[in-house]
């Protein structure tokens, strides 16, 4: 065996489970202790370790005595039509007519809703699993994941140990044994597209993977220590699965996998089949990519867990998302390994689980990542405005709440699936994305020409109602009376007003920064013609007349406070008790019907109004109760301690990353155009600092809090421009014109 390779793994397997301890350069990466840190390999594929780098993911777990990786990639996708939407019915005029004049529902849902429970498809597939008998093994002793190089370490009491990672660039996966006492080799296991699985999970039936109706894939061997596996799906779709593995020295496996996919958007850039790169080669490239993804930003907390999970989920955040792949869908690039298609398809949910998937990556300065989630909103643009024509039958953008790949509707609760203002939500995220960048080419050639068709779909929707104020003919709230006739509201809704409104605000804004001051003037104009929100002295309504009177797991009524900031505790003692009264009440009514991802967005609007206790509070609860030990997003409360009455584990990301995000606004907001550091601290916390977090207007901001107390505030700006700090030395606002790359250091 190589000398310089067994000195490299000597040196690295010490790292590996050694405490949170480093020198000055590696106290900039996450240390050993914030990764996963196992006695035995996970027994379900949920608890899997997760490997990933945005197109191909891997789960590491243990399935009938062998070691599996789940291998998936993220355009793996059967896009078949849906035939009930090709009816004329297949239109808003249709289920507004059926729920207004008609009040009869039941063939809205034989179009939209009841063909999620009869088709498989459209839905996002699995790609195999590599498989290795590791029965000669024995006990496992020791199973990581070093979160700082994205590589899995399993270590077997007999001495044996394994390595596996997804490298950063490419389309496949890497592993090494090493100190086998025999012979070993991966075989390769198809999905279970021509058998029904029994799973005590799931009930067999329409989500079984055999009813995609696929021919069986082939599985050839043509040399020895190769293998290639070959699967058609539906249309002109289709992946390849290629292995080669070699035993360099005794009592050594190494190899690698890639895979590939014809007939899919992201296919026609990726046709490397490298199998047989070096081992070492592939580590080292792998490894300066996460080194610079972690020297982007770092945070320092006295509560060792909730940091530890902050490091987790900005590291699931960079494997699951990366620039030239699809973004962030329900599961990612995680997709179930059970024989199923994966929860809700694994599809793109835009009535809040795409959009809470990307809110950590802006602060975390992480733009980079956060602008995948706009790339693929700007490619379904096309689509996204056909389906507006067919269903809306308007001019403008609007996007299926529910969607493939392509941004196709799949259907499910046709108030959400069809939602009137999803595009009002994802808007936002391009005025994010512009915002935290102050990217002028962004602006110009995708952010303002996307919102600016958005408000044009709003105008072109809106009829105007008895008060002369613009109204939805018909409007929703996610996921407010379920599936019901009266989840159709003929008021707009507060979560839809808060859609049309951040639309018609941003626009304004943008308009103005273009020097298109006609237009902003215009956008101006239409804000005003729609009314305020709907408020009571419980708060924010769902509708007007409808208030918040039941536990539920979204806020969507809440919007227009946050993520949005249209009603912000700096705007004065009006909108702060408003806020305040709004948050009590969903508060009052109990946890009995949240979700994990509730505790999380929770978390965060503790945090906007600066009550750091209760936003470490809903974060603990979040973490204890509704996640996996390999810190995924289960949905239900694991502990069955009360904290929901869901107890299911459907494993969704929304959640996770809303967790990362609350975190972040715990140490720096800056929403309202003013930077505040450590807005929202618990009162236990005294000694507190961050680095390079992003501000609104591309400012990086570092701080440091000890006893009790700031002690300096660091500020870069990127782009140059004015800088407004809320100065905790002084009480007042810091305001300067800065120069791009200056620095600002303020102490007290």
């Amino acid at each position: 065996m190589d000398v310089k390779y067994i000195l490299f793994m000597a040196t690295l397997w010490v790292g590996v489970f050694t405490s949170c301890t480093s020198n000055e350069e590696e106290s900039k990466l996450p240390q050993p202790c914030q990764g996963l840190n196992l006695s035995e390999l996970p027994q379900r594929w949920d608890e899997g370790i997760p490997l990933g780098n945005g197109l191909t993911g891997g789960l590491l777990w243990q399935k009938d005595g062998k070691l599996r990786l789940a291998i998936d990639r993220a355009d793996l996708w059967d896009l078949r039509p849906v035939e009930s939407f090709q009816s004329p019915d297949h239109t808003y005029r249709f289920v507004c007519d059926q729920v207004i004049r008609k009040k009869d529902i039941r063939p809205v849902y034989a179009l939209i809703d009841d063909r999620t429970a009869n088709d498989p498809a459209p839905t996002k597939i699995p790609a195999g699993a590599l498989e290795f008998d590791i029965h000669p093994l024995g006990k496992v002793k020791k199973v990581t994941l070093d979160v700082a190089t994205a590589v899995c370490t399993i270590l077997w009491e007999n001495g044996a140990l394994a390595r596996f990672f997804t490298p950063a660039g490419g389309n496949g996966g890497c592993f090494r044994f090493e100190n086998l006492p025999d012979t070993l080799s991966p075989e390769l296991s198809a999905p279970p597209y021509q058998r029904r699985i029994t799973d005590s999970d799931h009930q067999p039936g329409v989500n079984d993977l055999s009813t995609l109706g696929y021919q069986p894939g082939t599985i050839t061997f043509p040399a020895p220590g190769k293998l290639l596996y070959r699967q058609q799906a539906w249309g002109d779709v289709s992946y390849e699965i290629g292995v080669q593995w070699k035993q360099p020295h005794p009592g050594v496996l190494e190899g690698g996998y890639y895979v590939t996919s014809k007939g899919t958007w992201y296919s026609e850039n990726d046709t490397v089949k490298r199998p047989d790169i070096s081992f070492d080669e592939a580590l080292a490239s792998h490894r300066n990519w996460w080194k610079h993804y972690w020297k982007q930003s770092s945070v320092t907390l006295p509560d060792t867990l909730l940091e530890r999970q902050w490091y987790l989920e900005m590291y699931k955040f960079g494997a699951a998302s990366r620039r030239g792949a699809p973004p962030i869908c329900l599961q990612a690039i995680w997709t179930a390994d059970n024989g199923q298609t994966p929860p809700w398809r694994g599809d793109f949910h835009s009535d809040l689980n795409t959009q809470l998937s990307y809110w950590p990556g802006y602060t975390a300065n992480h733009l980079e990542e956060s602008a995948v989630f706009t790339d693929w909103l700007w490619k379904i643009k096309e689509n996204s405005e056909q389906f507006t024509r067919r269903f809306f039958q308007v001019e403008g953008l609007n996007v299926p709440c529910i969607a493939t790949l392509t941004g196709q509707p799949i259907g499910g609760w046709s108030p959400y699936s069809h939602s009137p203002t999803a595009a009002g939500w994802l808007s936002y995220h391009f005025y994010q994305q512009w915002k935290y960048s102050m990217d002028s080419r962004f602006l110009k050639d995708r952010a303002y020409p996307w919102v600016k068709e958005v408000a044009r779909f709003f105008e072109n929707i809106s009829v105007y109602g008895e008060q002369g104020k613009r109204k939805l003919p018909l409007s929703s709230s996610p996921e407010i009376n379920d599936n019901r006739i009266d989840a159709w509201f003929t008021n707009t809704t507060n979560y839809d007003l808060a859609n049309i409104r951040i639309t018609y605000t941003i626009a304004g804004e943008m308009a103005e920064a273009l020097g298109l001051t006609e237009e902003a003037a215009h956008y101006a104009r239409l804000l005003h013609e729609w009314p305020e929100e709907a408020v009571d002295e419980s708060g924010l309504l769902i509708a007007p007349g409808k208030p918040m009177n039941e536990s539920h797991r979204h806020f969507s009524h809440l919007l227009s406070f946050h993520p949005f900031g249209l009603i912000d505790v700096s705007q004065g003692i009006k909108a702060t008790n408003l806020i305040l009264r709004s948050i009590k009440n969903v508060e009052d009514l109990g946890p009995d019907y949240w979700t994990g991802y509730t505790y999380a967005w929770l978390a965060n609007m503790k945090a906007r109004v600066a009550d750091g206790n209760g936003a470490l509070r809903n974060l603990h609860i979040f973490m204890n109760a509704f996640c996996s030990p390999n810190s995924f997003h289960l949905n239900g409360d694991q502990t069955r301690s009360g904290y929901s009455q869901y107890t299911y584990r459907p494993f969704t990301l929304e959640g996770n990353f809303a967790c990362a995000a609350a975190i972040q606004e715990m140490l720096l907001q800056s929403h309202t155009g003013v930077i505040k550091v450590f807005p929202a601290l618990p009162t236990s916390w005294k000694e507190v600092s961050f680095r390079n977090l992003r501000a609104v207007g591309a400012f990086l901001v570092s701080a440091s809090y000890s006893n009790g107390k700031v002690v300096s505030i660091t500020v870069t700006s990127e782009k140059g421009g004015r800088m407004r700090l809320d100065n905790p030395f002084t009480g007042e606002i810091t305001e300067k014109m800065m120069k791009s790359g200056e620095t600002v250091i303020v102490e007290n």
